[in-house]
């Protein structure tokens, strides 16, 4: 009986042993495969210019391994959308339609994915409402109107819907440079990355004026105003993520700025400026759109008529400087964008009817033509 207990024993034993040198091997081979692809292709939206070959608002696949952008097709038919805002949860999304007596539309995606569906529109209490912002909370949507001069600041519900009653902010003011600063005009309204306060950056008036948010949603009088210098015209506006700095575009004088920010107050400082374009170009030249890198070491602005996207390197403190320009491969760069990868940058050229894709090199800043593009009828605003 002994002999036959030590034999199951033995048995035993050796079945463990097996088990546990196949799940080392089996561990082992986990432990050595190489990681998932991480590349994926992602949607990208896309805002035009009605009324020649577009429609309203074009869907894209983007592969973020080679910047090839296919599949296109309409996703919503509306008027001029030159400006989206989208939500965390990429359900949402919010345009601005430019024109005389212009509006903001909300949609939602409906539950195929292949068209936005209609969920609300108010009136933009202005004309020509070019710049569109949800804040963090999603509660506020803010919008400016270009030739008006105004800026006005919706509620809108968790469902999409934009409610009625907004708080409108009307600017004052002109500047030197005619006819484009005959009176005020709101180019960009945008909340702060804290939802503490709203800036509107008038580029008819050469100034970024703070707004306080109070009680979550509750815009208050204005609070403090940076002047910028005459004939500059800036137009967007863009945060630092880690740093206490903001950037600002400025149209007119092809130039950017940097800003120190205080964001228990709202206040901004400049810190410096420098210019979009080469030393010696004397082509006429108008500045358009403004972002960072995905690492936040350099600063990308998008020049009209140069047609290039300037590059700058961003010192600790703010400071800039024009490492090189590339061209766009087209006419009228009026807004681009990253990656969220951080790999590529896009640029809508709205002249030229098309988008070029750029490779970002991550060490220096600098781009390079992939040789990938789209044609599409007057692209002017992109978002992952």
């Amino acid at each position: 009986m002994r002999r036959v207990i030590r034999f199951f024993n033995f048995i035993i034993c050796i079945y463990i042993i097996s088990a546990c040198s196949s799940g080392q091997e089996q561990q082992s081979t986990m432990d050595t495969a190489p990681a998932p692809d991480q590349n994926q292709v992602i949607e990208l939206l896309v805002g035009t210019y009605t009324g020649e070959e577009s429609e309203g608002i074009y869907l894209f696949d983007f592969d973020t391994a080679t910047g090839e952008i296919t599949n296109k097709r309409l996703v919503a038919e509306t008027a001029n959308p030159s400006y989206l805002t989208i939500s965390k949860d990429r359900q949402l999304v919010c345009a601005v339609n430019e024109g005389q007596d212009g509006k903001v539309t909300s949609f939602k995606w409906n539950a195929e994915r292949d068209r936005l569906a209609l969920v609300s529109q108010q009136p933009s209490q202005g004309d020509y409402p070019c710049y569109v912002d949800l804040n963090g909370r999603e509660s506020l949507l803010a919008i400016g109107n270009y030739l008006t001069g105004n800026f006005l600041i919706y509620n809108i519900d968790p469902s999409g819907v934009i409610q009625e009653g907004p708080t409108v902010r009307q600017h004052e003011g002109s500047g030197p440079f005619l006819p484009n600063q005959e009176s005020a005009h709101a180019h960009c309204a945008i909340f702060d990355p804290n939802d503490q306060f709203l800036y509107a950056v008038d580029l008819g008036s050469d100034q970024i004026a703070t707004y306080p948010i109070s009680n979550g949603d509750r815009v208050g009088e204005l609070s403090s105003s940076l002047k910028f210098d005459l004939g500059d015209g800036p137009r967007h506006m863009i945060f630092h993520p880690i740093k206490n700095l903001a950037f600002a575009v400025n149209e007119l004088s092809q130039s950017v700025v940097s800003l120190q920010i205080d964001h228990s107050t709202g206040r901004l400082e400049k810190v410096d400026k420098a210019s979009t374009v080469p030393e010696g170009f004397e082509g006429k030249n108008f500045c358009a759109d403004i972002h960072l890198s995905a690492d936040s070491k350099f600063l990308y602005a998008s020049n009209r008529g140069h047609n290039s996207i300037a590059i700058f390197s961003i010192s600790e403190t703010g400071e800039l400087e024009l490492i090189g320009t590339e061209s766009v491969r087209g006419d009228w760069p009026r807004n681009f964008v990253l990656s969220p990868n951080g790999k590529y940058l896009l640029v809508a050229n709205q002249n030229s009817n098309n988008i070029t894709v750029f490779a970002v090199n991550p060490e220096t800043g600098l781009l390079s033509y992939t040789d990938q593009e789209i044609a599409l009828s007057k692209p002017v605003v992109m978002k992952f």
